[in-house]
């Protein structure tokens, strides 16, 4: 985008080679609505300036064949792979994505002016100030084309970029916001040009200064976000929104602190100084969390040690079915690099396999795996998921000679038992005991006798 900008104020066809370049980069990254994208806010500045000769002129023959030549050959790679790909990917995962929520990703219209509220962090106020300053550039720059003698006096009279950035940055916004399927990361491509405004903006103001409550607004968001993340590893590891009060007191106090110091270098030093205060309530949370809870972080949101202990677990068996949060079951089909089988779509498999399933669902072994010999192998207690072993299902004949020969199957559980010797308790602390005991009678559970 900024190469296209870059040719539209020159005139120099060798910037549209990064308008091509990284349109192919992207269209390889995301698919066709990255192009898709860029020609619409192109489309829509030409459009505002009546400049329509922009679109034949951006047109440039050795930008389309290096945009073909490096998109064509994974797309026809990939479809020759997959005969279903093309519709599977254009007609599925972009247009009926957008139109529907099958992929259960819907989320309230208002949604990504939440997201972009803390996509910004800790720099939401400046950018949200330097935005609707750009509108207001924007606003004037067209009155000034309808008007040019009333609006002369207009400092930025002419400057178009303000303009295209404005563009740039509210069209992934509100075309998402009609999308069927909402996910954060939608919006990415309108966080490049509200940074550049910021940045204008704070350049712009550097000899004025920044008003006293936009001061004290960006003092006070910086405060939030020490406090906020603060109070991140006490929810998860208690998995409450009401922390004790001493580290609500911690917490407050770390805030102030790093609320103060931001206020009083600007005050003190101003603009020029306030990028590198900004850094550091960002650096100290990111040492606080990663430095000294980078662990739990990993237990509590990662696929990636449950990936590890089942492979340590039981290195021999390839297949995995799940019954998990869909993060869970995207990350362990990532780390296993294999994809998952889910009960209620595919069946339950009848070769051995490793079963995932959430704590709370343990109750349902019993209809899953009627007359199946499993065992548990380790709890999850960090994201409250259960993992067994189930053991292939037993063949009841084998062909000898045109005769059918009984095979002697090993003995599944004894269903006479009491419920604890038949079934795994969903009680974390009784599972973790039942465990250290080896099941029922000191055997391991489910096995055969």
């Amino acid at each position: 985008m900024l190469g296209w900008y870059a040719w539209y104020e020159t005139g120099k066809k060798f910037w549209l080679f990064d308008l091509y370049f990284f349109g192919a980069a992207a269209t390889l990254a995301k698919g066709p609505v990255a192009p898709f994208l860029a020609l619409v806010i192109i489309l829509l500045f030409a459009g505002l300036r009546r400049e329509w000769s922009l679109l034949r002129r951006t047109i440039w023959i050795p930008g389309v064949i290096l945009y073909l030549a490096m998109v064509l050959p994974w797309y026809i790679a990939v479809q020759k792979r997959n005969p279903t790909f093309y519709r599977l990917f254009f007609l599925e995962h972009n247009l009926e994505r957008f139109a529907t929520n099958r992929y259960q990703h819907h989320q309230p219209f208002w949604y990504y002016l939440a997201v972009l509220l803390l996509g910004l962090m800790p720099w939401t106020v400046i950018a949200i100030r330097a935005l609707i300053d750009s509108i207001e550039v924007s606003i004037a720059e067209w009155k000034i084309r309808r008007n040019p003698a009333r609006y002369l006096g207009h400092t930025r009279a002419g400057d178009a970029f303000p303009e295209f950035l404005v563009l740039w940055a509210l069209f992934p916004i509100v075309f998402f916001s009609f999308s069927g399927s909402k996910l954060p990361g939608y919006i990415l491509p309108s966080i490049p040009p509200l940074t550049i405004l910021t940045a204008d903006y704070l350049n712009r103001s550097r000899r004025q200064g920044l008003p006293q409550w936009l001061i004290w607004a960006h003092a006070a968001t910086c405060g939030l976000l020490v406090f906020v993340l603060a109070l991140a590893p006490q929810h998860m590891k208690y998995e409450t929104f009401v922390p004790s009060a001493q580290w609500l007191l911690v917490a407050g106090a770390a805030a102030l602190a790093f609320g103060a110091v931001v206020f009083l270098t600007i005050r003190r030093w101003g603009i020029p100084q306030i990028c590198n205060v900004t850094l550091l309530p960002v650096l100290a949370t990111l040492v606080f969390l990663l430095g000294f809870y980078g662990k739990e972080l990993d237990m509590n949101y990662s696929a990636r040690p449950l990936a590890r202990e089942i492979q340590q677990q039981a290195p021999d068996v390839k297949l995995v079915a799940t019954d998990i949060k869909r993060d869970m079951d995207y990350g362990l089909a990532f780390y296993r690099n294999q994809p998952m089988i889910h009960y209620g779509t595919d069946g339950v498999p009848d070769a051995e396999h490793i079963l995932v399933i959430r704590a709370s669902d343990a109750g349902d072994l019993d209809r899953w795996l009627g007359g199946r010999v499993y065992k548990p192998l380790f709890l999850y207690e960090s994201q409250g998921i259960e993992v067994y072993r189930v053991y292939a299902r037993p063949q009841t004949s084998r062909p000898t000679n045109g005769r059918t020969t009984p095979i002697i199957q090993p003995r599944p559980v004894d269903t006479s038992r009491s419920d604890r010797a038949n079934r795994v308790p969903t009680n974390r602390s009784s599972f973790v005991g039942w465990l250290s005991e080896g099941g029922p009678s000191g055997r391991t559970p489910g096995c055969p006798h």
